[in-house]
Parts: structure tokens; C-alpha cells; sequence
């Protein structure tokens, strides 16, 4: 049931207060006033004076305490995990803005629970797929259906290599959202790191070829070297992936005019392929957790490796978008400011 709320206009609950004393004793004198007009004895006046009173009060109190009394049973409810609970915020004093703060935790930590499960969910699907291949594939060794050859060995590590990425995968995206993955910052220069990079990307693809283009010329940016590497290698594999040639890497230094009116560098790094490219519509989905295009489920991918590159970027004060590439293909935007830091 709704209280009556009829101080809700008022925005500080001090002033509520005051409103609240003073109109007891306004209707107090006024009942007694009436009362000695009419007769009434002086303890019936007090006595009456004193109930009206206090049950004016305490009727026009229960709607500045309400919210906390609302806040007080949800949190016992989210203690025992139905994050659903609302609190009607009407108020505009201090309560009320608790109130609001309550419900945007509420609404927060319902989605952070939504997460948590899906998570879970698809964790356990991704993990079933290759351990569900290796325990066919020893029971059929122990039967003696299959023999340990040279093609059925290899394709065992194969899932056990999957296996094993996916968990790094898994545990790397657990650092990033606890905040603790370590950033070792130093001034990089873009050449040597993106050289590097194409080098360890063509050593897996020796068919694939890589334009390199930095400008200006030594153009160097503040990251984590060894973390900033395996963003650009996640972003080339994607390319390899679901893009089709040619690739291209390039970086260049950008201004933008930041808060203040002074102008803050940065630096863009760009991987882009000439494939299908992405459908606007899902420009944005591609970065979060086990989310795949079709494309990519056909060629079993983990759904992994866009988030924790997203989230490498975003510890660098940065982050990755997704542009199509024209005339056709996708770009793979990394954007740095100059001075990143954790």
C-alpha cells in the first residue's frame, strides 16, 4: 500500500522537518483554542491536542520515511538474489535521492548478475564442446577402435589446444574486470610494434601479406608493449579469419579538441581487411562476450577474443570501434590518447 506523500515537493528533509513540527503545533493551538471556546476541560484539551497531534505526524511522517522502510525490505530481498526490487523515488529531498542511487544500483547489479549467469552458461557450453571431443576420442583408444596414430594424436591436441585458449581467454577477461591486470606503460615506437606483430601474424599465415603504413614517421604512443602486441595480433587473426585480403595496419596521430579548449593528441591504429565487413547493426554486439556473427560461428571462434581486446584497450583510457571499410571489408579502430596511462 501507497503512503501519503504530501511533503515530496519540499528538497531538503531538514525543511520537511520543520514543516512538520510547526504544523503540529499550529493544529495543537488550534485545538485548543477550539476547545476552550466550547467548554472543553484543560485536561481533554491536552489530551486531544496531544493525539491530533501526533497522529497528524505520523501520518504525514510515513511518507518521508517510507522510501527507507522500501529500501530496507529490497535489500533483504537482493541479499537473497531478486534484484527486480524498485523503490518509488518521488521524493526530492535526501531520501529521494537515495532512493534514485538505490534503484540505479538495483538496476545495475541486475544486469551485472545477467552477465554473470550468461557467463557461466556459455563458459560451460564452450568447455563441453572440446572436452566432450577429447573424452570420445580416449574412450575409443581404451576400446581399441581407433589407434594412437600420428592424424589422431594431432587432432587430441588440437582440442586440447582449443581447450587451453579458451581458458586463458576466460581468465584474462577475469583480470580485466577485477582490474587486475598489471600496466607496465613506456613510450613504444608504433613502427617496431606493429613490424613485430605482422612478423608473428605471417609466421601463422605465410600466404598473407600486410601493409604497414605509420605517419608520421617514429610516431610513438604511452601502452603497455607486450598487451598493446596481443591486441594487434587478436585484431590480425580476426581479419585472417573473417575478412579475406588485403590487410592493411596503419597508424597515424589525430587532435581533438578536449574539455577546456586544449588541443589532446592521440593516436589511431587501424586493421582493416577487404572480406564482408560487418553489418552496421551489429557493430557494436561484436565486442561483447560469446557473441558471434555467423560467420564467425562457422569458423569456431570462441566469441572471446574481441572482448578482451576491447578491454585491453579501454585499461589504456581508449577504445575500439568498428567501421566499414570501403568499398567493402571492416576496420578495426584502436583509439589511444598519446599519454595513456592505467
Amino acid at each position: 500500500m501507497k503512503s501519503w506523500r504530501p511533503l515530496d515537493s519540499i528538497s531538503l528533509i531538514r525543511t520537511k522537518l520543520s514543516v512538520l513540527v510547526g504544523g503540529s503545533v499550529i493544529i495543537a493551538v488550534a485545538i485548543g483554542g477550539s476547545g476552550w471556546r466550547v467548554g472543553w476541560p484543560l485536561w481533554f484539551r491536552i489530551v486531544a491536542s496531544v493525539a491530533i497531534g501526533l497522529a497528524v505526524m505520523r501520518l504525514v511522517s510515513g511518507g518521508i520515511t517510507s522510501p527507507l522502510r522500501e529500501m530496507a525490505s529490497a535489500a533483504r530481498a537482493m541479499a537473497d538474489g531478486d534484484y527486480s526490487q524498485r523503490i518509488r523515488a518521488t521524493s526530492r529531498d535526501e531520501v529521494g535521492q537515495l532512493a534514485e542511487a538505490f534503484n540505479d544500483m538495483s538496476t545495475k547489479l541486475a544486469e551485472v548478475d545477467r552477465q554473470r549467469r550468461d557467463l557461466v552458461a556459455n563458459a560451460s557450453h564452450e568447455l563441453r564442446t572440446p572436452i566432450a571431443a577429447l573424452q570420445a576420442m580416449i574412450e575409443n583408444l581404451v576400446d581399441g577402435v581407433s589407434e594412437a596414430d600420428a592424424a589422431y594424436v594431432e587432432t587430441m591436441q588440437a582440442q586440447v589446444l582449443r581447450l587451453a585458449k579458451l581458458v586463458d581467454q576466460l581468465m584474462s577477461l577475469s583480470r580485466l574486470d577485477s582490474g587486475e591486470t598489471p600496466l607496465h606503460i613506456e613510450s613504444v615506437p608504433l613502427t617496431g610494434l606493429i613490424e613485430r606483430s605482422v612478423d608473428e601474424f605471417q609466421w601463422h599465415h605465410p600466404e598473407s601479406t600486410v601493409a604497414i603504413d605509420v605517419r608520421p614517421e617514429g610516431l610513438a604512443v604511452d601502452v603497455d608493449e607486450i598487451l598493446m602486441h596481443r591486441v594487434l595480433m587478436n585484431l590480425l587473426e580476426n581479419a585472417a579469419r573473417h575478412g579475406a585480403p588485403p590487410f592493411a595496419v596503419t597508424a597515424t596521430a589525430t587532435v581533438a579538441n578536449a574539455v577546456g579548449g586544449s588541443d589532446q593528441q592521440s593516436v589511431q591504429l587501424v586493421v582493416s581487411d577487404c572480406g564482408p565487413g560487418i553489418p552496421a547493426s551489429e557493430a557494436n554486439r561484436v565486442f561483447e562476450r560469446f557473441q558471434r556473427l555467423d560467420q564467425a560461428r562457422r569458423s569456431g571462434g570462441s566469441g572471446l577474443g574481441l572482448a578482451i581486446a576491447a578491454g585491453i584497450v579501454e585499461r589504456h583510457g581508449g577504445h575500439l570501434e568498428v567501421r566499414p571499410n570501403l568499398p567493402s571489408g571492416c576496420q578495426m579502430v584502436i583509439n589511444l590518447p598519446r599519454d595513456a596511462s592505467p
